[in-house]
């Protein structure tokens, strides 16, 4: 196990037994995970759940297969603006969350290869005793406790910005170098480009659409979060603030 695994496997032991405290009697919670592209919510989520179980039943999905398909997007003159929140299909999402609570629910899934949702990464989720649902295209709760399409508990994960945008920047040359032999990968579009030239390209859609969406839409909700969660540059995860008893 790597430095970094360790380190994030000893913090979230006391994020956790905190979310176990929240659960309560509850018959199910569901926990709303948000923070900045690359900030590392899928695996901060997959440590959450290895953690709590097998105390519980959890599963873990994502919100980008609630990303409105890309021929949608650009017929709609937002391809460029992917991951904000109007390219949400938002009351999907909430059906989804009203639905788990009381049925199976298919969970629409995504392929960070091709950018797209994906029909084949459909998941039937079973009456878990928690749902971890990561990603962006949340809102603040309407009221102080969770309506039935709400998520129960909203987790921001926070870091330094320079840390979030270097995590950015090697994820997306990971996924170029690995379009290489796979010509169905969105990436496989910039491959003509040197590496010089693609991180050049990648800092201009860091600064260009991600961080404007961070700072215009995803970091409010830091304000609102129940937990906030703070990440350091070795992935070693901290509980920074804890409002769950406040107001």
């Amino acid at each position: 196990m790597e430095h970094s695994e360790y380190a994030m496997t000893v913090g979230i032991d006391l994020i956790a037994d905190r979310l176990i405290e929240i659960k309560g009697d509850r018959d199910d919670l569901v926990i709303a995970l948000t923070g900045s592209v690359a900030s590392g919510k899928s695996t901060f989520a997959r440590h959450l759940e290895q953690t709590l179980e097998p105390a519980f039943d959890v599963d873990t999905v994502s919100t980008d297969g609630f990303l409105f398909p890309t021929a949608h997007l650009r017929e709609h003159g937002l391809f460029h603006r992917k991951g904000f929140p109007e390219t949400y299909d938002r009351e999907a999402m909430q059906a989804a969350i009203q639905s788990v609570r009381s049925q199976a629910t298919d969970f629409p899934g995504y392929s960070h290869i091709t950018f797209d949702p994906d029909p084949a990464l459909t998941r039937t989720v079973i009456a878990p005793d928690i749902l971890i649902l990561e990603g962006l295209g949340f809102q603040p709760r309407e009221a102080r406790s969770a309506l039935p399409h709400e998520p129960d508990v909203l987790i921001y994960l926070d870091a330094d910005l320079s840390h979030i945008e270097s995590w950015f920047l090697e994820r997306f040359l990971r996924f170029w170098r690995a379009a290489e032999h796979d010509p169905e990968s969105f990436y496989a579009q910039f491959r003509h480009m040197s590496e010089d030239e693609l991180m050049t390209f990648a800092k201009s859609v860091w600064t260009g659409i991600n961080l404007p969406n961070l700072e215009n839409h995803i970091q409010p909700l830091r304000e609102h979060a129940d937990l906030v969660i703070m990440k350091d540059a070795a992935h070693a995860v901290t509980l920074l603030i804890d409002r769950w008893e406040i107001g």
